[in-house]
């Protein structure tokens, strides 16, 4: 599966090695190009899978503000519930499609 936005490959894994949660693909850390990944400072809380943090996608001088978003400490049974440690791994929306 891909990634893409800008026609430009922002992460590609097998499907097997990503994890769907509410209907969201995310990509294990290794998979992502992070060239085309910017810090950005926004945060949401889900209630139960904790503080979510977020990038800007950027590609050629264009940026999707916080398109991709990461739990990089998951509450505890968030990852039961989901069955598979997501911590780092980065989904995907505001554009950047996942194919």
């Amino acid at each position: 599966m891909k990634a893409l936005w800008n026609n430009t490959v922002i992460a590609e894994a097998p499907e097997q090695d990503l994890i769907k949660i509410e209907g969201n693909w995310y990509f294990p850390p290794e998979s992502i190009n992070r060239q085309y990944l910017k810090p950005s400072y926004e945060t949401s809380e889900c209630v139960w899978k904790g503080t979510a943090s977020y990038h800007d996608v950027v590609v050629d001088d264009e940026r999707s503000e916080a398109a991709a978003w990461y739990y990089h400490e998951p509450n505890d049974s968030a990852i039961a519930r989901v069955g598979k440690d997501f911590t780092d791994y980065i989904a995907f929306w505001r554009g950047v499609e996942v194919a």
